[in-house]
């Protein structure tokens, strides 16, 4: 099941977002919790709040527990720009543009979270297959090399 949280018209620019939410998108809830506490901006700061509000969203609205969510989808949106001039010289001026953005969050419970462990097993049941010679690509070639060898025959 997917919970959703929308942090609307915050104050900051959507590309100073962008760099913080891309750290987060597919971790578990509490890794991107601990990674946003040690980052340093303000961007780290809104996503958090937005993040404990989907937390929140998802216990008391869809009964999930939060050990099983899942960073599916974190959106950085734009929002309306504040417009704002500022003197020049010679009489003249020159806008400043405050920018603004929509902060979304998608939480899933769907998406397996991978763990040292699962990791470690994967590894080592990849290497029992290759160990027994179960490889997918051997004896294949790819179309290309066999179009090259048709043409190599001619």
């Amino acid at each position: 099941m997917e919970v959703r949280s929308t942090y609307r018209y915050a104050r900051i620019s959507p590309f100073k977002v962008r760099e913080v939410t891309r750290a987060i998108q597919g971790l578990p809830v509490s890794a991107a919790l601990d990674l946003l506490s040690f980052t340093p901006k303000k961007a780290a700061l809104l996503i958090g709040k937005t993040l404990k509000s989907a937390v929140a969203n998802a216990e008391n609205n869809a009964n999930l527990k939060p050990d099983s969510l899942v960073v599916k989808e974190a959106v950085v949106g734009e929002g309306p720009t504040i417009k704002r001039m500022m003197a020049r010289a010679r009489g003249s001026g020159s806008q400043i543009l405050k920018r603004t953005s929509h902060i979304r969050i998608i939480l899933s419970d769907e998406i397996e979270i991978e763990t040292r462990a699962t990791r470690k097993a994967k590894r080592e049941q990849a290497k029992k297959g290759e160990a027994t010679g179960e490889s997918a690509t051997e004896g294949q070639k790819k179309p290309r090399a066999k179009k090259a060898a048709k043409k190599a025959k001619k």
